[in-house]
């Protein structure tokens, strides 16, 4: 039995606000004034593994904290009774939020979620939040793009949803590019070859970003080619950004002198 099936039409509620939030990178201070409002005010918050406990602190005393769990290669919740038990909070007329790590909108699988409210009739707000490329980056200390070097900016994943092919984010690389990867400790060998195939040199340095923002972040870089080595040493299995710039060919000047052309 769903959750439409089990509203009773005699006893009309108005359904609930459902917000999608995005929690940022990891650290509470990095929430947008948005979050942090709809957070107050929720009366129930289905949250993710990745979520902060100093995060989860910022709810009233009263608020229901459910959650959800879910992680690569493992949910405690799968996707649809997650879809349904949004959906059966709002139809009870209580303030929904669904907390994820970073912005709802990249990698957070908010599409199926947005669907299954729109097929009930019910709206539903996505309020944007830092997202893990964003985070790490500027931790690290580095541009995503830069005057130059870098004009063109890819955020992909090596992980995809069961019984589609693993992505081909090497193909969009190309000289004045930087790509993130989102879910890709486990495909880092792959990807590695795969950029080297395209033409990017073994020593381009990569940005390694694990937990960004976090009390245990740790931040490394190495050469392309030495990529799956520095991660299995490292013992980073799980969440981590890898960040790598394919730099614009530098432009030499041409520093003959030009003959004038003789009018005939």
């Amino acid at each position: 039995m769903n959750a439409l099936s089990q509203f009773d039409p005699s006893r009309p509620v108005k359904p609930g606000a459902v917000s999608l939030v995005g929690a940022g990178p990891g650290a509470a201070d990095l929430l947008t004034l948005r979050a942090l409002n709809r957070i107050r005010s929720a009366d129930v918050i289905l949250y993710d593994r990745l979520i902060e406990p100093e995060v989860l602190n910022l709810a009233r005393p009263e608020t229901d904290l459910v959650f959800v769990g879910k992680e690569v290669g493992h949910h405690a919740w799968p996707q649809a009774r997650i879809n349904a038990r949004i959906l059966e909070e709002a139809l009870k007329g209580r303030s929904v939020a669904r907390l994820k790590s970073g912005d709802p909108g990249i990698f957070g699988r908010a599409g199926e979620e947005l669907a299954t409210l729109e097929a009930a009739g019910i709206t539903c707000e996505i309020i944007p939040g830092i997202t893990a490329a964003f985070a790490s980056a500027a931790e690290a200390g580095r541009p995503l793009t830069e005057r130059g070097i870098a004009d063109t900016l890819i955020l992909t994943t090596g992980m995809c949803r069961d019984g589609d092919p693993l992505p081909d984010a090497a193909k969009h690389a190309r000289p004045g590019t930087t790509i993130a990867f989102y879910m890709s400790v486990r495909q880092a060998a792959r990807i590695s070859e795969g950029l080297q195939a395209r033409g990017l040199a073994g020593d381009t340095l990569v940005t390694i970003a694990a937990n960004a923002t976090k009390m245990d972040a740790r931040h490394l870089s190495c050469p392309l080619e030495h990529l799956p080595g520095t991660l299995a040493r490292a013992a980073i299995t799980g969440c981590a950004t890898l960040i790598v710039t394919w730099p614009k060919p530098v432009e030499v000047p041409d520093s003959a002198p030009k003959q004038q052309e003789v009018a005939r």
